[in-house]
């Protein structure tokens, strides 16, 4: 029974489930996942998982609610199914960005998430380039923090000739950025960013020679696009010979599309955590695939072997 092993999926990236599924050689777990009338999530495991080490494929992207919602129902289902052990595979963490109380009387909704997860029922958490590191700590769980690093790695070898520069774009992603820049073997700069308001920022200054090299944005969100943009218009007026950004998890919200569309970004690079909205496509973005990552950790996890060759 020990060796028994599902991959489940809600609504929130299927394309992505399936990937991942076909690369652990694994079939889809059969599961019924629609909504009532008025809105109501509702679930039925459509097999037995009685003893079956279970994974719950489902990043907490938009709809932020209902999908989050999507993963405590199924949650739930499989735990009242006597599953053995349920991990929540989430490439994307919502709510990762109120990790913090920033101002008086605000909420640290990303630990309330952690909360709501466990008590679900949720035994293990798999996780993909988080906001905040420190979000690991939120769970009284085991937490496996994976990188999308490698998979930037690769493609940027190949993408970017010549000199290049890896750029962060705040300082709370100076740590990320070095790190890139070290496996990259290139030099690093730093944006000094401003942000009166969530969503808004202004660029101050930039720390470091960009003049005549390629200057890959690091970031691990991007949402509606205005601190790339803003990042990326500062970076030619100092005399970059091109713009690329590099962010794991392609939000992209409120008109960011168009915006970095018509913005000085010769590419945007994201990976597929998140289903793109196809009725809005962006010529510049790239998708990278991260199943072949996301699958060798649930393997491992499975096998109760070790995964942090994984974590860089």
């Amino acid at each position: 029974m020990k060796d028994k092993i599902t991959i489940f999926t809600g609504q929130a990236n299927p394309v992505l489930a399936r990937e991942i599924s076909s690369y652990c050689q694994v079939p889809m777990g059969r599961a019924k996942v629609t909504t009532f009338a008025d809105g109501e999530c509702q679930v039925k495991i459509q097999e037995n998982v009685r003893g079956t080490d279970c994974f719950v494929i489902q990043p907490t992207c938009p709809p932020v609610n209902n999908n989050l919602m999507e993963l405590l129902t199924m949650t739930d289902a499989l735990f009242r199914s006597s599953a053995r052990r349920i991990t929540a595979v989430m490439p994307y963490y919502g709510y990762a960005r109120q990790d913090r109380k920033a101002e008086p009387r605000v909420p640290i909704t990303a630990k309330l998430v952690a909360n709501l997860i466990v008590a679900a029922g949720v035994n293990r958490v798999l996780v993909m380039d988080l906001h905040a590191g420190q979000i690991q700590g939120f769970f009284d769980i085991p937490v496996d923090h994976l990188y999308s690093t490698p998979v930037f790695l690769e493609y940027l070898k190949r993408r970017v000739k010549g000199a290049k520069v890896i750029v962060a774009p705040d300082a709370g992603g100076v740590e990320r950025a070095r790190a890139f820049a070290k496996r990259l073997r290139t030099s690093l700069a730093i944006v000094d960013k401003r942000r009166p308001r969530p969503n808004h920022a202004s660029v101050m200054n930039i720390v470091g020679d960009v003049k005549g090299k390629s200057a890959i944005i690091l970031d691990d969100i991007v949402d509606t696009g205005n601190t790339l943009v803003r990042v990326a218009r500062a970076l030619k007026a100092r005399g970059a010979r091109e713009v690329i950004t590099a962010c794991a998890h392609g939000v992209l919200s409120q008109g960011a599309t168009e915006r970095i569309q018509d913005s000085p970004i010769e590419e945007l690079v994201i990976t597929n955590s998140i289903p793109l909205n196809r009725q809005k496509p962006l010529a510049k973005c790239k998708v990278l695939s991260v199943a072949h990552l996301l699958g060798e950790a649930i393997i491992r996890i499975h096998r109760e072997s070790s995964v942090s060759s994984l974590f860089v």
